[in-house]
């Protein structure tokens, strides 16, 4: 069993930074890719970026530039930065892994969200 643990969220003004951070934890051989997602009120969730294990890294049209996602192999940790916030980046951001088990599976794991709130 695979548990991923986010935290960094909070309040915001518009124009500031966050620093998401999300451990991974459990019984597993190996973390493949990671990512962030998220999703705000009435909407569906929609991915913010992913890191592959050799760390190359994909990003949203809409975070592009204002964001950072970084890992740690030996931590097994994914971190997400974000500058610049806007209005709009305010949601619950959520952590995946996908992960090669001890029971020679892959699976995909969650982490239960975190909350981002950007005020004007």
């Amino acid at each position: 069993q695979v548990q991923l643990v986010e935290s960094g969220g909070g309040l915001v003004q518009a124009g500031g930074s966050l620093r998401l951070s999300c451990a991974a934890s459990g019984n597993f051989f190996s973390i493949n890719h990671m990512g962030w997602y998220r999703q705000a009120p009435g909407k569906q969730r929609e991915l913010v970026a992913t890191i592959t294990s050799g760390g190359s890294t994909n990003y949203a049209d809409y975070v592009k530039g204002r964001s950072t996602i970084s890992r740690d192999n030996a931590k097994n940790t994914v971190y997400l930065q974000m500058n610049s916030l806007k209005l709009e980046d305010t949601a619950v951001y959520y952590c995946t892994a996908n992960v090669y088990t001890i029971a020679r599976n892959v699976v995909d794991s969650w982490g239960q969200g975190t909350q981002v709130t950007v005020s004007s």
